[in-house]
């Protein structure tokens, strides 16, 4: 799942269309994908999960929009400081605890974010870097909704279908407009995006995480995402992100990783004594 995940920005980067015409197609695609894969888990949906699909959808757009703004490595590593963000407002929405170390992560975090403001910039990475950072919220928020107990009554994608739903219908005369233009390669990027990248790695992670891994194994598996993403960028479009960003992004993926292993080894622990 993280894998598919990866090769959204190179992708985005690949295709000629704007933000608004990738974000109709790959969510038009993942829609469906989810749709013919999860029917059987039906489409009940609420207040609450109305207003998560919401966040959801945010999250995808803000991110399309960011990598075609910035650099790959820019979006991809703002969008991973979600967990800071889990951090600062789980207390408030899912009443997780907040501890010192959580404090001395978020300063770290932050400071490798303003890496990423450090240089010689033009307005739109400026504009990409905000639109990551603001992805950012959105997908740390969307992930404390989906650990909220009021999402228990729902199936675990059905935010995903009707996210993507909302963002066909708001981009869908950008979208249908484009048609008539698109190329092999644009048809290639969107399909691709919408199936594999969206639809159906989603579905991967949830069968995995329900399947029996490790909160902490799926958290650090998730950082694979964006150290690989800029990568593909790299080998196959030839943007390199400047060396405050790549610094900066590894500033915050390494206070991350330390952050998890020391939050759910001092769980485990706490497990094998209570079980002794």
């Amino acid at each position: 799942a993280v894998f598919l995940w990866s090769t959204g920005g190179l992708l985005i980067k690949l295709t000629t269309l704007d933000a608004y015409q990738v974000t109709f197609f790959r969510s038009f695609f993942a829609a469906i994908t989810v749709i013919i894969l999860t029917r059987k888990d039906g489409f009940k949906i609420n207040l609450f999960g109305i207003f998560a699909s919401i966040v959801y959808a945010l999250t995808l757009f803000l991110f399309v929009w960011a990598t075609k703004k910035t650099t790959a490595a820019n979006a991809i590593f703002l969008q991973y400081t979600a967990p800071i963000y889990i951090l600062l407002f789980g207390p408030f929405i899912i009443g997780e605890k907040f501890h010192w170390r959580d404090l001395i992560t978020v300063v770290v975090v932050l400071f490798g974010m303003s890496l990423f403001f450090v240089g010689r910039l033009e307005i739109t990475d400026y504009q990409g870097n905000i639109a990551a950072l603001c992805s950012g919220v959105m997908f740390g928020l969307y992930i404390m909704l989906l650990k909220h107990p009021k999402a228990e009554e729902l199936s675990p994608t059905v935010t995903v279908i009707y996210g993507n739903l909302i963002l066909v219908a708001m981009t869908a005369s950008s979208g249908i407009a484009a048609i008539p233009s698109l190329v092999p390669l644009d048809w290639f990027a969107v399909i691709f995006l919408g199936v594999f990248q969206i639809g159906i790695s989603y579905i991967l992670y949830i069968k995995g995480v329900r399947g029996g891994t490790r909160p902490l194994d799926a958290s650090l598996i998730g950082f694979v995402e964006p150290l690989l993403n800029p990568v593909w960028v790299l080998v196959f479009v030839g943007e390199r992100p400047s060396q405050w960003a790549v610094l900066g992004g590894a500033i915050i993926i390494t206070a991350i990783a330390v952050h998890t292993i020391k939050q759910y080894s001092g769980k485990q622990t706490g497990a094998l004594a209570s079980d002794t």
